[in-house]
Order: C-alpha cells, then sequence, then structure tokens
C-alpha cells in the first residue's frame, strides 16, 4: 500500500533540466497536455479563467494559451525555481492573459482569487503526496472551482496487483530505455515508487473524486502506468 508519509511535491530533477529530460521518461507526456487540451475545446463554453496547479515550468500553459485567447492562466507551482522557468517561457504574453500565484503546494493554498476557475488543470503533481494530503488537494481544486467548472488531472498509477506493479515496471523501464536511459539511471528512477512518489489505483482515484463532491468524474485518459481523469463539479 502506498506510504502516508507526509512529503513535499518534488522532482527528481533541477527546474532547468526538466522540460529536456521528461519526455524520455513518462511515455506519451505531450499527450497528458495535447488531450488536455482537446478535451476543454471540447466543452460547451471556451473557459474565462484556467488554473494550472504543479504548473512546472509552464509547457502546458504555453501550449494552450495559443487555443484560448480570451482565457486567462493563472499558474501555481510549490517551487520557485519552477515558477522561474514558466515566466521566462510565457514572458512575451500579455500579464492580462497569465498570472503567476505566489509558490504553494495545491493542498496548502490560500491565496484569494477574484474569480473562481472554470477549469482547473493537475498534470502529474499530486501524486507525490500521502493520501491525506491528496485528498487535501482535491478537495481545494473542488472548493476553487466554479459550479459547472471541469477539474483535469494526469498522475502516475498503481496497477491493481503486485504482480501488474512489478510488469509495469519493467514495462516502463523499456521504454527509458529505448530512449537513451541507462540501467542504473531506469533502477534509481522505478525506486522511487513508494519511496518518493506515492500512487494510487484508478479505482482508489475514482472513489476519492466522487467522495470529494464532484458530480460527473470519468477515466479518459491511460497507458503505462499513467491516467488522466475529468471531473465535473
Amino acid at each position: 500500500m502506498a506510504s502516508s508519509k507526509p512529503v513535499k511535491n518534488s522532482t527528481p530533477y533541477i527546474p532547468e533540466d526538466y522540460d529536456a529530460q521528461i519526455s524520455h521518461i513518462l511515455p506519451y507526456y505531450s499527450s497528458f497536455h495535447q488531450e488536455t487540451i482537446k478535451l476543454v475545446k471540447s466543452l460547451p463554453v471556451s473557459p474565462k479563467i484556467w488554473l494550472d496547479t504543479g504548473c512546472g515550468t509552464g509547457s502546458l500553459v504555453n501550449k494552450a494559451i495559443e487555443e484560448f485567447f480570451d482565457t486567462k492562466f493563472l499558474l501555481l507551482d510549490p517551487s520557485e525555481g519552477m515558477l522561474d522557468q514558466a515566466k521566462g517561457k510565457l514572458l512575451f504574453y500579455p500579464a492580462g492573459n497569465v498570472e503567476f500565484l505566489k509558490a504553494s503546494p495545491t493542498q496548502e493554498f490560500s491565496e484569494e482569487l477574484e474569480e473562481k476557475p472554470d477549469v482547473i488543470t493537475a498534470i502529474q503533481c499530486h501524486h507525490y503526496l500521502s493520501r491525506d494530503e491528496r485528498a487535501r488537494a482535491v478537495s481545494a481544486c473542488y472548493n476553487l472551482l466554479k459550479k459547472g467548472g471541469i477539474f483535469i488531472t494526469f498522475e502516475n498509477i498503481r496497477p491493481l496487483t503486485d504482480e501488474g506493479v512489478s510488469i509495469g515496471k519493467r514495462y516502463w523501464g523499456k521504454f527509458q530505455s529505448a530512449h537513451g536511459r541507462n540501467e542504473e539511471e531506469i533502477q534509481k528512477y522505478l525506486e522511487r515508487f513508494d519511496a518518493e512518489y506515492f500512487p494510487i489505483t484508478v479505482e482508489e482515484h475514482l472513489k476519492l473524486l466522487r467522495e470529494t463532491g464532484f458530480r460527473t468524474v470519468e477515466l479518459f485518459w491511460y497507458s503505462y502506468m499513467q491516467a488522466g481523469f475529468y471531473c465535473i463539479k
């Protein structure tokens, strides 16, 4: 079972190295952003406010802002270094389209927003949390979200069985090997499972999201040991 030990959101790479490395580590990482944008474009109304928590270096917003010209994007991350990278990446967009919030983990965010977001995204950021912290983070997103708004999250996922975990790790390791990582790097990364990040199963995700209060909860993407969910408040 996943540990309940509280941990801070973290990443094994310094911010400057993150964008260069992540696509060699997470299968279909660019699809997380592409499918999120496609999903939001499928909504009946284009969002006025979009909050991206765990925004990292701003890659999702950098893509989404080209598709949603009238949307204001709010960026939140626990790492000042990541936010600095995001600020550099989004430097040339008008201040009216992009706002950077004070660095904070989702579950500890307390800054007052002028208007509730229509969309909140959390891409690969909450699996670093303990179960209690994860529940608090999801609840924070629910409370921040406008009624009828959508919460979209991608996370590393725990397979349903111990055997599934073993196979999943080997499967994931072969992906990393095919993308140039050596065996030592791969092993070191896979050892982070249940040590530095604490994935839960798809079933547990669905249960948590429903119990949080979302009226619609759906799994819409799953591959290797990552999954995407969307929920309507």
